[in-house]
């Protein structure tokens, strides 16, 4: 059965293009309210003019779903995903080497199941990437299938 992120998804994505690129869609409770966050990315950065005329596009769309997927009133968030935006899938990851990434596996590789570091490559569902261990630059290997989330990682 499609939950309310799958139909939502649907029902936008082909209507939020270039130069904007729908990076995720969340729905949930924040404080006592229901909460569809729809997070948008652009080169440069999203400005509020931006989520504000997203809003004028998306907002329609959604009153257009039939049947309607909301069980009760719900807010509409059109935002940045920020510094940290999550890597949903292979094509994101792909767009992200060069960048400092954090990575959480399903299952661990040299005792670690959270790398972070520099994507070095993305070729063949392996990621490259160079960590630091302590002092030390080393690097990994990670098979695509065992990565649990990635995202992008602000460097301290």
């Amino acid at each position: 059965m499609a939950t309310i992120v799958d139909i939502v998804t649907q029902a936008i994505a082909p209507h939020i293009t270039a130069p904007y690129e729908l990076v995720d869609v969340e729905y949930g409770k924040m404080g006592g309210d229901d909460v569809l966050s729809i997070f948008v990315d652009k080169e440069g950065g999203i400005t509020l003019n931006d989520t504000a005329e997203l809003s004028e596009v998306i907002s329609p769309l959604l009153d257009q779903i039939q049947p309607d997927p909301f069980p009760d009133q719900y807010m509409l968030e059109v935002t940045s995903p920020g510094l940290e935006r999550p890597l949903k899938n292979a094509e994101a990851v792909a767009k992200a080497v060069g960048q400092y990434i954090h990575v959480k596996l399903y299952q661990a590789i040299d005792k670690h199941k959270i790398f972070e570091g520099t994507l070095l490559s993305f070729e063949n569902q392996e990621l490259l990437m160079e960590y630091m261990d302590k002092t030390r630059k080393k690097q990994v290997t990670i098979p695509y299938q065992t990565v649990a989330k990635a995202r992008l990682a602000v460097k301290i």
